[in-house]
């Protein structure tokens, strides 16, 4: 193995230590009077608040062993997940970002789980180059995402999705974070289209340690009251110093099981 892959991984999995493994978000829209004022019923045009789920309903919908094919899916235990007491940034603006990148709770939420989801590497990937990086590669072909559900009393969900936004916006350009007592460097965050529930949004973020580069996806989507957000980090990408793609199949799962 290459001195400098030996040395991305080794960046690799300090970020995955602390963002996945030791370590919420849309406009309201204005209420228009455009009502039939002549109907007897005096139907309103006010949607239902959106239902706030328990702490026992909000682990039904939490996604299980079984629910993502090609992927290990497991409860993230207290080595798993990072505080946001534990996340601290150079800009107070980009706090709320740098918490949801580390897999830190938002906010104050009436109820939350978490959940480990590992992809699991394609059988004989790592045989069928014959260069020796693109088999190092392949056979690091892993995805681990931080899978976060958080239920809001309110307006809650939805202001978490909007000022996650802001923060986005705002710190483009970059900011340091320090976790776990290891400071980090965000140099770029790139918006990303993703679907699914009512709103959601995501990012690609470049990372840089010790002169080293890496990225990590970061996807929140919102389903009423609920916001599920989704922390990604692939080893052989950030061994490489590539990218990766959006970890879709464990966004897609879990949204269906919000839904």
């Amino acid at each position: 193995m290459r001195p400098t892959a030996i040395r991305r991984t080794a960046v690799a999995a300090t970020v995955m230590s602390l963002a996945l493994l030791t370590a919420a978000c849309g406009s309201d829209a204005a209420d228009k009077d455009g009502g039939d004022k002549g109907k007897a019923d005096g139907a309103s045009s006010a949607k239902p608040a959106a239902k706030v789920l328990t702490a026992a309903e909000l682990e039904k919908v939490s996604l299980a062993q079984g629910d993502v094919k090609g992927h290990k899916v497991s409860k993230a235990g207290p080595k798993d997940a990072v505080s946001a007491d534990g996340v601290t940034v150079d800009k107070a603006a980009c706090d709320v970002f740098g918490d949801a990148l580390m897999g830190a709770k938002s906010g104050s939420p009436a109820a939350s789980t978490q959940r480990k989801v590992i992809s699991e590497p394609k059988k004989g990937a790592d045989e069928d180059s014959a260069d020796l990086d693109e088999a190092f590669e392949a056979a690091f072909d892993i995805t681990t995402t931080l899978t976060t559900l958080s239920t809001y009393e309110g307006k809650g969900a939805e202001e978490s999705l909007s000022g996650l936004r802001t923060a986005a916006t705002g710190c483009a350009s970059g900011f340091t974070l320090t976790a776990g007592g290891t400071k980090q460097k965000i140099v770029k965050i790139e918006e990303e289209q993703v679907k699914g529930g009512d709103d959601a949004v995501g990012w690609t973020v470049t990372i840089e340690s010790e002169g080293d580069r890496t990225t990590m996806k970061l996807v929140q989507v919102r389903q009423g009251a609920t916001v599920a957000s989704f922390a990604a980090l692939n080893l052989g990408a950030a061994a490489s110093g590539g990218g990766f793609e959006m970890p879709t199949a464990v966004i897609d799962a879990q949204a269906a099981k919000l839904a």
